[in-house]
């Protein structure tokens, strides 16, 4: 019989973007993706312009959450294929209170404000970005990567 895998990390993975990071109390809610590009899981996100809708474009006072992860989401329409995303016209689970993993895109640490930037990646730096009212990274990490990130 063939060997399929002999070879393991030594770490594994503590979490996956968009990922409930622990049991404390959260709130979730859903909303009608908007965005003709699908949005990943652990973006924040944002009023669209339907009463139920989400967008990825950072606006100001419009934020909702953070998309949580579900792989039972639709398959993407041109592929076939399941990403890790929520496609257009999907409805997207969204993090309003909790704890949720994310990938920053620079150094942060515990206890930092989290801001996105236009292009929607969520960072530590305030300069022309957009804050995110009362979230606040979880972790010291020394370069881009996955950290916790909540609202509590």
């Amino acid at each position: 019989m063939a060997v399929v895998q002999s070879t393991y990390d030594t770490t594994h993975p503590v979490g996956y973007a968009g990922m409930i990071a622990n049991g404390e109390t959260s709130n979730r809610i859903s909303r009608t993706v908007e965005d003709a590009a699908a949005i990943p899981f652990g973006k924040a996100v944002f009023r669209g312009a339907g009463d139920h809708g989400c967008i990825l474009a950072p606006t100001a006072g419009a934020l909702l959450g953070i998309t949580i992860a579900n792989y039972a989401a639709p398959p993407v329409a041109a592929t076939g294929a399941q990403a890790d995303s929520y496609p257009q016209y999907s409805t997207a689970g969204i993090l309003t209170l909790g704890v949720i993993w994310v990938s920053s895109s620079v150094a942060v640490a515990d206890g930092d404000q989290a801001y996105v930037t236009p292009a929607g990646v969520i960072t530590n730096v305030s300069t022309s970005n957009v804050i995110l009212p009362g979230w606040f990274f979880q972790d010291t990490i020394g370069a881009a990567g996955l950290t916790r990130l909540a609202k509590r």
